[in-house]
């Protein structure tokens, strides 16, 4: 019988290996494919197509363009600062909210519940916003990317409740027979015993902050404040339209024909170098946050 059993484990163990390799491949291989490409020579790409395992040219002509590029590092310190407070802001008042909501003794919890859930499923839309910020003055200003973001949502809200509700009453009767305030309970009580879940949400905040682009595309009009996941949008509609106006030359004209195509195939390579860049940040901050993210994703699974 344990024979058989560790037959089936065994078999198990190598379909398990086998499956999680060819899903690690599929996950790594298009940044393995961004990076290699970058790493090309647009005239080796324009000649022989893009590579999939090495460099056909190895060249760095697209990540020298991408250094020099002012604009790329305005974007990058934009999008890192929105990161960075966004992420801290919206993580403590989402928690703050949440542990008052947690708190059996509030009142019109029920209101507050009814208003959170329709919020979940109801919104005013990109009209009623642009409305909105424009009244409150800060459309097209840095602001847009902060004041609206720093409540993170009553799904947030609800992951947090389930979290504190977990940690006995025992703890907050002490703390305040002692005399802390509930600002003390809060700060030196739930925050510390809540690590797993505040750096999971955390994680989700920041990877979302970091790669959103509606902000910028609706709600800013000027250059000097976009963000990074913009100007690579901005960057791929250059390159595609380098590409189609290549494809749509006359035949006759074929020395500007190599030029357009050498065109699209170099904006492509200095996409492919800033895909690279904007995903380096968040490749580099997850092996930390790795230990208390598998934690705080299961935090509140399982009650009782």
């Amino acid at each position: 019988m344990n024979k058989i059993k560790s037959r089936r484990e065994k078999r198990f163990r190598i379909i398990l290996t086998a499956v999680m390799s060819i899903i690690m491949i599929i996950t790594v291989y298009p940044v393995w494919y961004s990076l290699i490409n970058s790493l090309n020579s647009a005239q080796d790409i324009a000649k022989n197509g893009f590579s999939m395992l090495w460099p056909g040219e190895f060249s760095l002509d697209s990540w020298k363009a991408v250094v020099k590029n002012p604009e790329i590092f305005k974007a990058f310190g934009i999008t890192f600062s929105r990161t960075v407070i966004v992420t801290i802001l919206q993580t403590l008042i989402t928690a703050m909210f949440a542990y008052g909501f947690s708190r059996n003794n509030l009142t019109g919890k029920k209101f507050y519940m009814a208003i959170g859930f329709v919020s979940m499923y109801l919104n005013g839309g990109v009209i009623a916003y642009f409305i909105l910020f424009n009244t409150l003055h800060i459309y097209n200003t840095y602001w847009v990317y902060i004041i609206p973001c720093l409540f993170g949502g009553f799904y947030n809200v609800i992951i947090f409740n389930t979290n504190f509700k977990a940690i006995p009453d025992s703890l907050f009767e002490s703390a305040k027979i002692d005399g802390a305030s509930e600002y003390t309970v809060f700060f030196k009580l739930v925050i510390p015993l809540s690590k797993p879940v505040i750096s999971a949400l955390g994680i989700f905040t920041a990877v979302g902050t970091w790669n959103d682009y509606s902000q910028t595309l609706y709600y800013t009009k000027s250059t000097e404040i976009q963000t990074l996941s913009y100007y690579m949008l901005s960057i791929t509609k250059s390159s595609a339209s380098a590409a189609q106006l290549g494809e749509t030359m006359s035949a006759g004209a074929s020395s500007v024909l190599t030029t357009m195509s050498n065109s699209a195939s170099n904006y492509k390579t200095i996409e492919l170098a800033c895909m690279v860049l904007s995903a380096l940040p968040l490749i580099i901050m997850y092996p930390f946050a790795q230990k208390f993210f598998e934690k705080g994703v299961m935090v509140g699974s399982v009650k009782g």
